[in-house]
């Protein structure tokens, strides 16, 4: 049998020919055709209206007539220099902090509950996601009248000798000292946790049952096998594979929360001595109200960066892990 000698001449042919690039057919360019009309909107729409807001947001135009003279960080430091926006970014940090752990811990328990295969699984997952199909303008105004001290819950409470202002109380429930700055916590706010998480629960209950229904049985047999019970096969096992869900859930979570706006808006406002108010309440009334639409895109550009720091690490993870 005759042998074949490799030498470098036959590398040196045939290693190009392995890395020769394709060329761009017909199809490629039809196709490409089809896509260069969305690629060019989301520049303009998407892209170059961040970068309109930007470069406003470095003017000095702060009233009706458009000024455009160069005003550098002087928008930015006003903000972080005024009561309003230091208790919008209090109010956001709380109300993040507690929505992203109730909907995590209530989405984990309903999902296990239904995980367990009970009768009538599908009127009650439908339960769950059914607030989803809701906008947070309609759940703002329905938690409105729910929890209004002259109609709804608190229409009964006050028959019975119990009122409470709910949404438009401005006691602290609780408050945490770090420094000189204070987290306090309102009763208004937590009534807007309250509607914000019957929202998106569903959301989380979904992800979560997804990933509890993708568990290998055999995985929990075998930690049955090892003498393991179900509280730790769950707390041990189920739990920590659901990790990556758990991650998931909360940058789409924080995502929703640090630009949050229609549900407070519809449901409080910025509330009595802003105790609900937002950045994105306090932009849309700057903008739009009193015409200074220098600080305005100043406030949206601080809440893109808020957002971009969950979501662009994020996605960074995620292509690494697919690649």
């Amino acid at each position: 049998m005759e042998t074949v000698k490799v030498t470098a001449e036959t590398k040196a042919t045939v290693v190009p020919a392995t890395r020769k690039k394709r060329k761009l057919t017909a199809d490629h360019w039809f196709a490409f055709s089809f896509l260069l009309p969305s690629i060019v909107l989301i520049f303009i729409f998407v892209y170059g209206f961040i970068g309109w807001t930007g470069y406003v947001s470095l003017s000095s135009w702060n009233s009706l007539v458009p000024d455009f003279s160069f005003a550098g960080l002087k928008n930015y430091a006003y903000l972080f220099s005024d009561f309003r926006f230091q208790a919008d970014l209090r109010n956001t940090l709380v109300f993040t902090i507690l929505f992203i752990s109730v909907v995590i811990i209530l989405g984990q328990f309903l999902a296990i509950l239904l995980d367990q295969k009970l009768r009538g699984e599908s009127i009650f997952r439908n339960i769950f996601f059914f607030p989803m199909a809701l906008s947070f303008v309609v759940t703002g105004v329905v938690w409105q009248w729910l929890l209004n001290p002259s109609t709804g819950i608190n229409l009964f409470l006050k028959k019975i000798g119990f009122e409470s202002k709910w949404y438009t109380d401005t006691n602290i429930l609780a408050s945490l000292h770090w420094g000189k700055i204070e987290f306090g916590v309102p009763v208004a706010m937590i009534a807007v946790v309250i509607a914000a998480v019957w929202q998106m629960t569903g959301f989380a209950v979904a992800m979560y049952l997804a990933g509890l229904r993708a568990i290998p049985d055999e995985v929990r047999e075998a930690a049955r096998m090892d003498g393991a019970t179900e509280f730790q096969i769950y707390r041990k096992i189920i739990i920590p594979l659901l990790r990556p869900i758990t991650v998931s859930v909360i940058i789409i979570m924080a995502h929703i929360s640090l630009k949050i706006f229609d549900l407070i808006y519809a449901m409080t406002g910025p509330g009595a001595n802003f105790v609900t108010d937002v950045p994105g309440v306090y932009m849309f009334e700057t903008t739009f109200r009193g015409n200074y639409y220098a600080n305005g895109a100043a406030i949206a550009i601080i809440m893109l960066l808020s957002v971009a720091l969950f979501i662009v690490p994020y996605l960074i993870s995620s292509r690494k892990g697919e690649s």
